[in-house]
């Protein structure tokens, strides 16, 4: 029988979490900013790793209201 073990999480090398910090930083802090200048609160930006969840949030703001443009005329 082949061991699988090395494919658990458990197992994974402390390089795997550093990449994972890593990649998470590099998504997550351009996402707040442009969030926070939105008017949103930078917090929403996890939900960047949420399926289905992130396109709902990017429905929800590429249809409301931007600062800067007015009263929306759809």
């Amino acid at each position: 029988m082949m061991d699988h073990s090395y494919m658990m999480i458990g197992y994974w090398s402390q390089w795997h979490w550093i990449v994972f910090v890593l990649f998470a930083a590099i998504v997550i802090f351009p996402i707040g900013r442009i969030l926070t200048r939105l008017g949103y609160s930078p917090l929403w930006s996890i939900l960047a790793f949420v399926p289905i969840a992130n396109l709902v949030g990017l429905w929800i703001v590429a249809l409301g209201e931007w600062p800067g443009t007015g009263p929306s005329t759809r």
